[in-house]
């Protein structure tokens, strides 16, 4: 099972991007998974390529996605028009 890993990430991050779009009043999943999605790739760059604090082979880089996903999912809907 060599991409479990990768599997996890991504159901993790859908699930983040569910959850908060939930907690802010259904909005749209669409918009939430894509922001979600955005701030994962960005935070396994970081992990991965950046900083060098983890490897593929290993999970340290899943939460660094999570971390990248929640992070852009607050800014998201912190800065966000609501007229």
């Amino acid at each position: 099972m060599q991409y479990a890993d990768i599997a996890i990430a991504a159901g993790a991050v859908m699930a983040l991007a569910w959850i908060a779009d939930l907690m802010t009043g259904r909005r749209g999943l669409f918009g939430a998974s894509l922001v979600s999605a955005t701030g994962a790739v960005c935070g396994w760059f970081l992990a991965v390529r950046v900083f060098g604090a983890s490897t593929m082979d290993e999970l340290g880089w899943t939460a660094w996605t999570g971390a990248g996903s929640i992070l852009s999912l607050f800014t998201f809907y912190l800065f966000r028009n609501t007229r």
